[in-house]
């Protein structure tokens, strides 16, 4: 063979080498793109763990209403792309949205017989769990002009007392705490929740309402709390469940977590609540 010929020879064997080793490249680089392509939704990962987005809604019973909103604002600063929107109110009116098609992603009760409503329904998805518990406490004016000592006090002529409707929990543990007492108490009026219950004397329209201790606490210099004894016989647990129809599950159940996690029970504590 001449010089020339082993020359051209050469030559293609490079060529064909070259062609095959960005061939390989090619490969390589699609398969690498097909792995790297984004997700969609609420678990979308971001360097290698999942990231959560989206909007979640909570249906939670009206005495959570400053400890939730806090944890919500926690809850979104932990994961950037997120938005906790809560529908706050009387757990019996908020079942009924939920199982009349609300679209909501949790459900926090004040009580187990409101979660029940749900739960019959199928609505819930898996078991709700008793994530904190409260109990009843007797607000009265600033100073407690009226001397109210007792849950007894209560049934004095004169008074104007404001109970929770017997349908809403706190109203349910308030005729717990009366029957167990043996006491007959006929309020001024009956209220959708126990914000409206307690609203009624911070505007002074009422001497005294049976309420959570949370919300006492919550209102600071508003009103004063008097403890009572009976409040121990009407302890209520309050459960929290992922909804079967949750729009957004994977970040409805992320926040379920923190609630229940140390961080979510300190703040709830520090509330008033007791731990489960």
């Amino acid at each position: 063979m001449t010089r020339s010929a082993r020359r051209t020879r050469r030559a293609v064997q490079a060529v064909g080498a070259t062609a095959a080793a960005l061939l390989a490249l090619s490969a390589c680089s699609s398969d690498s793109d097909s792995d790297a392509s984004p997700g969609s939704g609420s678990g979308e990962k971001s360097g290698g763990a999942a990231k959560l987005s989206g909007t979640v809604n909570v249906f939670a019973a009206a005495s959570l209403t400053e400890s939730f909103t806090e944890l919500g604002k926690e809850f979104e600063k932990q994961h950037p792309g997120t938005k906790v929107v809560f529908n706050f109110g009387g757990s019996d009116s908020l079942a009924a949205g939920i199982t009349s098609g609300a679209p909501a992603d949790v459900f926090a009760s004040a009580s187990p017989k409101t979660m029940k409503v749900v739960t019959d329904a199928d609505a819930a998805s898996g078991t709700p769990a008793t994530f904190i518990r409260n109990r009843l406490e007797i607000a009265t004016l600033p100073g407690n002009p009226d001397k109210i000592a007792s849950l007894r006090d209560l049934t004095g002529s004169g008074l104007k007392v404001v109970l929770c409707d017997k349908s809403v929990p706190c109203g349910a543990a308030a005729q717990k705490a009366l029957d167990a007492s043996k006491l007959k108490l006929t309020p001024v009026s009956y209220e959708e929740d126990v914000k409206s219950a307690l609203n009624k004397v911070v505007l002074k329209e009422a001497d005294a309402a049976l309420v959570y201790k949370t919300d006492v606490k919550a209102a600071g210099d508003k009103v004063e709390g008097v403890e009572f004894p009976e409040a121990a016989d009407a302890v209520n647990d309050y459960p929290i469940t992922l909804l079967k129809d949750a729009p957004n599950a994977e970040v409805g159940q992320a926040f379920i977590e923190l609630v229940r996690s140390a961080e979510g029970q300190k703040v709830l504590t520090e509330a008033g609540f007791t731990a489960p």
